[in-house]
C-alpha cells in the first residue's frame, strides 16, 4: 500500500502530499486495535519516547512529522456502527470511503471540504471545513470521540464531557484519536452552478448570495478581475448529471492534466503567468448539473502544491481580497493558482477558526516545488491584524503568543492538554510551536 506520493506505508522515510514536510522515524507502528495503541503509548509515555499519529499527509504544516515513533492507522479504518443518524467509524478511515458508507446507507455528511483524501481524524483534528452559511468545520458533527491519552487510558468523550469543546479539534495534541461518531443527515442531491463573473460583480451581491444559497464559494484568478463563483443548493432528487465526458473534460483534464501542464511551463517561464491567468479566466465557462452531495463537494486535486489559508471575520473580507493584487504584483515571483474564498457560520469548538464568529476563507496556493514564502508572509502580515487565524493544516509563521491573542478559549485548551497528556507524548515541533512546550 503506498501513499499518493509513492512512498511506501511502513517507509521510515515520509513525506506529505504538497512535498514540502519530511522526516525519518526511528520506528513506524501499524496498530490494528485500540488496546495496540494503547500499548504503544503506555510504552512511550513509560520510556520518554513521542508518539505522533499520521493520517493521509494532506496537511502542509508540520503537524504530522514524526522524528521519534510514527503511528499509521491505516489499519483502522473500518465502520463500526450505524445507529439512525449517528455513524461511528474507526479514526483512520478515509474520507472517501466514509461518503461511500454513508450513501449505501441513505445518509451523507451535511458538508464538506473539496478534498476527501484525509482521514477522518486528521479532517477534524485540523478543522477541515467546507462553505456553507449555516456550517462550520466538520468536527462541528462530532457526536463524540474515542481517544487514547498520553498515559495510554482509552476515554470516550461526548458532550456531556468537560473536554469535548478541546477534543474536536485537538490537533493531534490531547491523545490518540481511535474512534468518532457523527452526526450525519438523509442523503441528499446538489444543484451545482457555476460560471464566470467580474469580481467586482462578484462581490456586489456577496451578501444576497450568501445568504440565499446554502453553499457559496469563489475563486479570484490573480492578475485579471475575473472570478468564478460556485453555488450549491440541496434540491429534491433530479437527474441533470454532467455527461460522462463534460465531467472527464471539466475535472479531470483542464483542471488537473492541462493545469499541470501550464504550471509547469508557468514555473519554467514566469513571464508567461499573467496572460495565462488572464486566458485560463476568459476560458471558464457556466455550467450547471446535479448530483450525489459528496461528488458536488469533492473534486480530484492531481495537482500538487503548497497552501496557506487564514480565516478572518466576514466583515474583513473586502480588506483582504483589496490588498491581495499589491501584493502579488510586488512579488519577485508570479502566482500560478487562483485564490479560493469561502464562508461558514460560528462553531464553538475552542480552536476552530471559525470559534464564535461569521467567517470568511481565503487560501492562496503555489505549484508544488515553487516559491511561496514571501506571497505568504504577506498575506499573512494583512490577515493577522485583523484577527486573522490560521488554518491549522495550512502554512502558517504563527506561534503560541499570537494565536493566544486570536483564540479565546486559547488557554482552557491548554489546561485541557495538561489534563490528557501531562507528559508532551504527543508533542512535535509544530505543536511546540503553536501550542508553547
Amino acid at each position: 500500500m503506498t501513499s499518493d506520493n509513492s512512498t511506501p506505508v511502513a517507509a521510515r522515510h515520509w513525506r506529505n502530499w504538497g512535498g514540502n514536510q519530511e522526516s525519518v522515524a526511528v520506528e513506524v507502528l501499524t496498530p490494528g486495535s485500540v488496546d495496540e495503541v494503547a500499548a504503544v503509548v503506555k510504552e512511550a509515555s513509560a520510556t520518554g519516547q513521542k508518539v505522533k499519529a499520521v493520517g493521509s499527509g494532506h496537511s502542509f504544516t508540520d503537524i504530522a512529522v514524526a522524528d521519534d515513533r510514527r503511528l499509521l492507522l491505516h489499519r483502522m479504518g473500518e465502520l463500526v456502527e450505524i445507529s439512525g443518524n449517528l455513524v461511528t467509524v474507526q479514526a483512520g478511515m478515509p474520507l472517501h470511503r466514509l461518503n461511500q458508507i454513508l450513501a449505501e446507507n441513505g445518509l451523507a455528511m451535511p458538508y464538506l471540504g473539496d478534498i476527501d483524501q484525509q482521514t477522518v481524524a486528521g479532517a477534524i483534528s485540523t478543522g477541515t471545513h467546507g462553505s456553507g452559511r449555516n456550517h462550520s468545520t466538520l468536527a462541528s458533527c462530532v457526536e463524540s470521540v474515542t481517544l487514547v491519552t498520553g498515559a495510554g487510558q482509552v476515554q470516550k468523550i461526548d458532550s456531556a464531557s468537560p473536554h469535548f469543546p478541546a477534543a474536536r479539534i485537538g490537533l493531534g495534541a490531547l491523545g490518540v484519536l481511535v474512534e468518532v461518531t457523527l452526526r450525519c443527515v438523509e442523503a441528499f442531491t446538489l444543484l451545482a452552478d457555476e460560471r464566470p463573473m467580474r469580481l467586482v460583480d462578484v462581490l456586489d451581491g456577496l451578501d444576497e448570495q450568501i445568504a440565499t444559497n446554502d453553499h457559496v464559494e469563489f475563486y479570484w484568478y490573480p492578475y485579471t478581475d475575473r472570478a468564478q463563483l460556485k453555488r450549491n443548493n440541496k434540491v429534491q432528487a433530479s437527474d441533470r448529471p454532467l455527461s460522462r465526458f463534460r465531467g472527464w473534460l471539466d475535472d479531470e483534464f483542464l483542471a488537473n492534466t492541462v493545469f499541470q501542464g501550464v504550471c509547469r511551463l508557468g514555473r519554467a517561464i514566469p513571464a508567461t503567468v499573467p496572460a495565462i491567468s488572464a486566458v485560463s479566466a476568459r476560458a471558464l465557462t457556466a455550467r450547471t448539473y446535479t448530483d450525489r452531495s459528496d461528488r458536488v463537494f469533492c473534486t480530484p486535486r492531481r495537482v500538487h502544491f503548497t497552501e496557506m489559508e487564514y480565516e478572518i471575520p466576514r466583515e474583513c473580507l473586502t480588506e483582504v481580497l483589496s490588498a491581495l493584487p499589491r501584493i502579488i504584483e510586488r512579488l519577485p515571483f508570479k502566482v500560478q493558482f487562483p485564490v479560493e474564498v469561502r464562508f461558514t457560520g460560528p462553531d464553538d469548538a475552542w480552536l476552530s477558526h471559525g470559534y464564535g464568529r461569521d467567517s470568511a476563507y481565503l487560501a492562496v496556493h503555489q505549484f508544488s516545488g515553487s516559491e511561496y514564502e514571501p506571497y505568504f508572509r504577506a498575506f499573512e502580515a494583512v490577515c493577522e491584524p485583523l484577527g486573522g487565524r490560521p488554518h491549522w493544516g495550512k502554512l502558517h509563521y504563527r506561534d503560541a503568543e499570537s494565536l493566544r491573542r486570536a483564540y479565546p478559549k486559547f488557554g482552557d485548551f491548554l489546561a485541557v492538554r495538561d489534563q490528557l497528556d501531562p507528559g508532551r507524548v504527543f508533542s512535535n515541533a509544530y505543536l511546540d510551536r503553536v501550542l508553547g512546550a
